[in-house]
């Protein structure tokens, strides 16, 4: 449990200070001489401001650019240097993966080390590893700044906050966070591999490559893609328990130090105190439940042992497995160092649960944000609706228009997973290697995963098919767009408004009753929407 106190010290301490760092590196006065460069080349004029609008379909080419480019990477990866052998992705595995990175999920349905060659490694999933994280902290400033501003339509550039938080905060993070991960035993280098011959006699060829380099911005951007099948499970990705501790805190720097920003850029600090609070009542509650249903140990086996340790490293054990499985869970990270799978029924259910609650406890960079916004202003109308007042959220009314933005917001990722899923338990059963509600949980996880833009796996479902691969893919793209179109629509609504001043009546937002409201509030839309589905599946599993 030292390890857990340790990070939970060192997350507050970053909270406070990189929170500082974040503010400064992403709301500067000049541009730097390589970012005027950047806009250069690309045609940018960064001193012009977009409407919500304009913000959105920049985000939407830049996107779609980038799915198109990594796509047709894939296709001809066989042609390319450093290939290792492989031959060109399947069309429908380039498009599933080409999706699942530019949208930050990395749901991945191949072997990394066996289908992918080191160029395609670096400058086509890396690549993205970093934009994709970066296009997440973007839409989040934009929804602040819609907060922030008042009778304006402009929400800033999508290329400058795209351009800042690529140079200004990935790309140094992950350079110093490479250098620790080699320093703690990951591979980096351009070997095609060693022939080895196992402690059974038998021959394994471990495959080398630039594998820190990609694990850093793979848990630094919540982005989760492995470089290996096992992911994180590998010691060639995450070889010790130190370096595992060093990965969590990647995973939860930039989330959760993004509600120090947010306070600041509203000039209340206490603003972005609650946020982070509601966060971590929902974090603490996470990780205690899967520990506690992994130390419950039911069975022989279980008991005799201690624990639930199937699908557990034993260089992590049960704690550190059940810890890594909920912070990327309730991050849109999806890396895994433990078979989730392999949990207990319950202890399995809680990852599921923290993505059905929308990744926000800190959630994913930059989606974390916004998404707990959302819940947030949820809260104030619901409050308002309570007392018979027109809710106001920071100074801002929460009428019509800005609550249908939020309510569609928080209706797309259910709409896919409850409908991705039947359609997956009627068409795709053939995919299937377990039946009953375990069997249902496993599809359910998946879907979930996708339309969460999670990315990671129960296991035990054949998800590298034709279906699998296009329906998920559909899922992860409108789970990842729509709601970025929506929450930059509720933020061009609040920044045209006039702030209306603090009254007797005004819900103080950042009192301990708020933090209480948006967490029974968050409980409850989950459990309204998804707790049928968990009935039939973790819940009749494990009752």
């Amino acid at each position: 449990m030292l390890s857990v106190l340790s990070l939970i010290i060192a997350v507050a301490l970053a909270y406070r200070f990189f929170g500082d760092y974040l503010y400064r590196a992403l709301h500067p006065v000049r541009h730097s001489r390589v970012e005027r460069v950047l806009y250069r080349l690309v045609g940018v004029d960064p001193d012009a401001e977009q409407s919500w609008g304009r913000y959105a379909r920049a985000l939407l080419a830049f996107s779609a650019v980038s799915l198109l480019f990594l796509y047709l990477f894939q296709r001809v990866q066989d042609r390319l240097w450093l290939s290792l052998g492989f031959a060109a992705v399947a069309p429908d595995q380039a498009w599933n993966t080409a999706v699942s990175f530019v949208t930050n999920t990395n749901w991945q349905s191949y072997s990394g080390e066996t289908t992918m060659g080191h160029l395609v490694q670096m400058a086509g999933l890396a690549v993205q590893n970093f934009a994709s994280a970066a296009v997440g902290v973007a839409v989040a400033l934009a929804l602040v700044r819609g907060f922030a501003r008042s009778r304006t339509d402009q929400l800033g550039n999508f290329w400058v906050d795209l351009v800042r938080v690529s140079l200004r905060v990935l790309l140094p993070v992950a350079a110093v966070g490479a250098l620790v991960l080699v320093a703690g035993g990951v591979v980096q280098n351009l070997s095609a591999g060693t022939d080895a011959t196992t402690v059974a006699g038998a021959a394994q060829h471990l495959t080398g490559g630039p594998v820190a380099s990609q694990e850093v911005i793979k848990v630094l951007g919540t982005n989760g893609g492995g470089f290996y099948n096992v992911n994180s499970a590998h010691p060639f990705e995450n070889p010790t328990g130190w370096t595992n501790w060093v990965q969590l805190f990647l995973i939860l720097l930039i989330p959760a130090s993004l509600p120090r920003v947010f306070g600041r850029m509203v000039g209340d600090r206490r603003q972005g105190l609650a946020i982070a609070s509601i966060m971590a009542i929902l974090a603490v509650a996470s990780v205690v439940a899967v520990t506690a249903f992994q130390a419950a140990h039911g069975g022989t086996v279980p008991q005799a042992v201690g624990a639930a340790t199937e699908g557990t490293e034993t260089r992590f054990g049960v704690v550190q497995s059940a810890v890594f499985a909920a912070v990327t869970t309730l991050t849109s990270t999806g890396a895994v160092n433990s078979f989730h799978d392999s949990y207990t029924a319950l202890g399995g259910m809680v990852p599921l649960v923290n993505m059905m609650l929308g990744e926000v406890a800190p959630g994913g960079t930059g989606s974390g944000l916004y998404g707990m916004l959302i819940l947030a202003v949820i809260t104030v109308f619901v409050a308002g609706l309570m007392v018979g007042r027109t809710p106001e959220y920071l100074g801002k009314k929460i009428g019509p228009r800005e609550i249908k933005f939020a309510s569609l917001y928080l209706l797309v990722t259910p709409a896919l997973v409850l409908t991705g899923t039947a359609v997956a338990m009627s068409v795709g059963r053939s995919s299937m290697l377990n039946g009953g509600p375990h069997g249902l949980t496993e599809v359910l996880y998946a879907v979930t995963s996708a339309a969460n833009n999670n990315g990671s796996a129960f296991a035990g479902l054949s998800a590298n098919t034709t279906f699998y691969n296009t329906v998920l893919g559909l899922c992860m793209a409108l789970g990842r767009f729509l709601p970025i179109v929506f929450v930059l629509g509720l933020a061009g609504a609040l920044a045209r408004q006039q702030p209306v001043p603090a009254s007797a009546g005004t819900l103080r937002t950042y009192q301990p009753l708020f933090v209480g409201l948006v967490v029974g509030v968050t409980l409850i839309v989950v459990a309204l929407t998804f707790l049928p589905a968990l009935a039939l599946g973790p819940l009749a599993e494990g009752l």
